[in-house]
């Protein structure tokens, strides 16, 4: 039983046929899962009955991965806008929360914060906004710009946005600021959760300052429980200047289980996937995320090479090199591996050996709870759910009903003033 921590939360991160790389090549995943409703709804419907909290739908408006092959790179951007999908999925399901990427960087916000206000009505209090700032050239190019705005300019814009949008859903308006203008208030009532939650997932100095102002849930990666822990107390340690208290923030890192009745049976399933990573995809991958442009003129085998500092995602850059160092991977290795959960902590085994490793980092105080990411889809989403979830039940970590009726409720989080 949990050491006086309460219970985890727990989140279900969809992302077309799975999170590792290779997931549609999986015999058993579903290759035009991104396109196909009744998947979705399916998906959903798992994450209801396990008492999930939420279902998080990420989102990047562009072509992934461009230097990547071309199938590799379709199963992953074919699917649907993702507040679109979570208004279908809104009258499908009845409790669980709903989440949604949307960018600072390409949207504005009155409608915004008017779009996830009105699946906040729609879903009866479910809906939460993951703001992100966009860090990738692809998305910039599909929006007129001239090139990715810097690293700082991007932050500026995104602390200006969500005191805009937090403003609208407390029924203000008439605002004037250096980015934005809003005349009216919205054209909707209060949500019936006070406001959609806000979620942020950036790691960098100016997003953990973000998160510790505005975000009532991060998403986080971290490797290694001393890079959870310091994450975690640094974010908690910020929220005082704010006038918030630790609680008013719930962390949960990224995990890609892999789960089986045997060991063996896991690591199997893992080598696998693993297996059917070509060295050419999983590179292009590593190198989309470090920003730099192609790290196949360096030996495949040696090293990885001394990196300048990103305009793109600082923190994730940060995370690779780190492990690539700490561990002494090569470039080929290092691929493999980020190939499958892109950085985010990886654990495989049986329900009690993965029940352990999260209760580790929940009870020292690592996290508030996770954010589960399948290696593919329906299959281990519904491991997770059948094997996982009931040993967590078993030793008091998890809940065995929902508490309330809307995303608020499920976490604990305080109705807005």
């Amino acid at each position: 039983m949990s050491a006086g921590r309460g219970q985890m939360k727990l989140g279900a991160f969809l992302w077309a046929t799975g999170h590792h790389i290779a997931a549609w090549r999986h015999p058993q995943a579903h290759v035009t899962a991104g396109i196909d409703i009744d998947h979705h709804i399916q998906l959903a419907r798992t994450a209801e009955a396990a008492k999930f909290d939420m279902i998080f739908c990420e989102d990047a408006a562009g072509v992934r991965e461009a230097n990547v092959n071309i199938a590799s790179q379709t199963s992953r951007s074919i699917g649907f806008e993702p507040i679109s999908l979570l208004a279908a999925l809104a009258v499908q399901t009845e409790r669980v929360g709903l989440v949604s990427t949307a960018s600072t960087s390409y949207n504005e916000p009155y409608g915004l914060a008017r779009t996830f206000l009105s699946l906040d009505h729609l879903s009866g209090g479910r809906a939460g906004w993951n703001l992100v700032t966009s860090a990738s050239h692809i998305e910039a190019a599909n929006f007129g710009s001239t090139g990715l705005r810097p690293h700082a300019d991007r932050y500026g814009r995104a602390r200006e946005f969500a005191a805009v949008v937090a403003g609208l859903w407390r029924g203000q308006g008439g605002y004037e600021g250096r980015s934005f203008s809003v005349r009216d208030p919205l054209d909707l009532p209060r949500s019936p959760q006070g406001a959609p939650v806000m979620v942020q997932a950036g790691a960098s100095d100016e997003g953990r300052d973000l998160a510790a102002r505005t975000a009532d849930v991060v998403f986080t990666a971290a490797q290694t429980f001393e890079e959870a822990k310091a994450f975690y107390d640094d974010l908690k340690g910020r929220l005082a200047a704010h006038g918030r208290k630790p609680d008013d923030i719930k962390i949960m890192p990224g995990v890609a289980p892999v789960v089986a009745a045997s060991e063996a049976e896991a690591r199997a399933k893992h080598d696998e996937l693993q297996e059917l990573i070509p060295d050419d995809v999983g590179v292009a991958l590593l190198s989309s995320y470090l920003s730099i442009s192609d790290l196949s003129r360096y030996p495949i085998d040696g090293p990885l090479p001394q990196l300048p500092a990103s305009e793109g995602m600082q923190s994730r850059q940060a995370l690779v090199i780190e492990q690539s160092r700490r561990d002494n991977l090569s470039i080929r290795q290092l691929a493999r591996h980020f190939a499958g959960a892109r950085g985010h902590w990886r654990v495989v085994g049986t329900p009690a050996q993965i029940a352990d490793e999260l209760e580790a980092r929940f009870d020292g105080g690592a996290a508030d709870g996770f954010n589960i990411m399948p290696s593919y889809f329906p299959g281990e989403l519904n491991a997770f759910a059948t094997l996982v979830v009931p040993e967590l039940q078993r030793r008091g970590l998890f809940r065995t009903d929902y508490e309330g009726s809307t995303l608020r409720d499920h976490l604990g989080l305080k109705r807005p003033a």
